[in-house]
């Protein structure tokens, strides 16, 4: 009967104990994603400079690469 008290503790504290450290890391989780929610807010608050057109070209660039490499994986020949 003894042992069963033993293990019926020990059961409890390591529950105790898990509970204690699920609450502790959903309570960084919250805090994270407001540090987060905050940092997206101060982004969208400051003006978007315009892009420069070395910059639309590069993006360009970019756009056609894709296509091609989709057109690759395709099977469609250039």
């Amino acid at each position: 009967m003894n042992d069963a008290n033993v293990y019926v503790t020990l059961a409890l504290s390591g529950l105790a104990g898990l509970g204690m450290v699920v609450t502790g890391c959903l309570a960084g989780w919250r805090g994270w994603l407001a540090l987060k929610r905050t940092e997206l807010e101060q982004c969208h608050d400051q003006a978007m400079p315009t892009p420069t057109a070395g910059a639309r070209i590069e993006i360009a660039d970019l756009k056609e690469r894709i296509r091609k490499l989709e057109a690759i994986a395709a099977g469609v020949d250039l």
